[in-house]
């Protein structure tokens, strides 16, 4: 027997076709509810070391874009700004992270994320930093490959 007032008296009190929109609008909701990927991020290798992009991406942030810088932390390298869009009312939250690899060889990857607006928000500042880079420093630095290792030594015969 059903309790009165639960939520299965008001979906089995309903008539069928009133049953249905109240599950469609339950799955509508729940699509919604989990197509918003707050871990989403755009992100870009730079070759062109990590004092260089971090004060590429700094700049980008507070001169070129006029965004309010709440934090920065160089050391760490993590950027956090109030992101403005002609498309939104009021400022969002945003982020640039600069991640060193091991190798002091390899490119800095460059984390965007604007967890409150569409993912393209974080590929174009990406696309700006990329761009911005290449006009003030020229094309990035030539890798140089590394030498193979040598092969163990297979000992006497």
């Amino acid at each position: 027997m059903r309790k009165k007032g639960s939520l299965g008296a008001l979906v089995w009190g309903l008539s069928a076709p009133m049953t249905g929109v109240v599950c469609g609008l339950a799955v509508a909701a729940a699509i919604v509810t989990a197509g918003h990927d707050a871990s989403a991020r755009s992100s870009y290798d730079s070759t062109y070391g990590y004092e260089r992009t971090w004060n590429a991406a700094l700049r980008l942030v507070r001169v070129d874009l006029g965004f309010k810088v709440t934090e920065k932390d160089e050391q760490n390298g993590y950027l956090l700004f109030e992101y403005r869009s002609p498309e939104a009312h009021g400022a969002s939250p945003g982020s640039i992270e600069l991640v060193r690899a091991k190798d002091p060889e390899s490119p800095i990857e460059v984390i965007v994320q604007l967890p409150q607006m569409p993912r393209y928000h974080e590929q174009v500042l990406v696309d700006s930093l990329a761009r911005k880079m290449r006009q003030e420093y020229g094309d990035p630095p030539a890798r140089t490959p590394r030498p193979p290792e040598p092969s163990p030594d297979a000992g006497a015969d």
